[in-house]
């Protein structure tokens, strides 16, 4: 599956922008965040403390389909994110055509 170069472009505004924070705890000190999308390869206990902080934070939290959030964010070893600015998390999620699925408790270990 090809990536959309729009995600990659908006997530790069983002960081452009500095409207965003990379690492559970750097995420865990904001007040608030739009999104919060993670990366596959992110353990199971880690993405149990993403889904409590996106319902601290009271926003969606999201995990890749088939690249690695290192891929999209072209920073090393990025785990998760969080996305501060309003238009630009509308903006990902529209564009994310299957690379992102929303992660629920449900669906935690797969």
């Amino acid at each position: 599956m090809e990536i959309n170069n729009k995600l990659i472009t908006f997530i790069g505004f983002a960081i452009r922008a500095n409207k965003y924070k990379t690492g559970i705890n750097s995420v865990a000190t904001l007040k608030r965040a739009n999104i919060i999308i993670t990366c596959k390869t992110m353990s199971v206990n880690s993405r149990k403390e993403a889904l409590k902080l996106a319902k601290k934070l009271n926003c969606n939290c999201y995990v890749t389909c088939s690249k690695e959030l290192s891929e999209l964010t072209n920073k090393d070893n990025v785990k998760i994110i969080a996305i501060t600015d309003k238009n630009l998390s509308s903006a990902i999620i529209d564009c994310s055509n299957g690379e992102l699925k929303v992660l629920e408790q449900e669906n935690i270990n797969g």
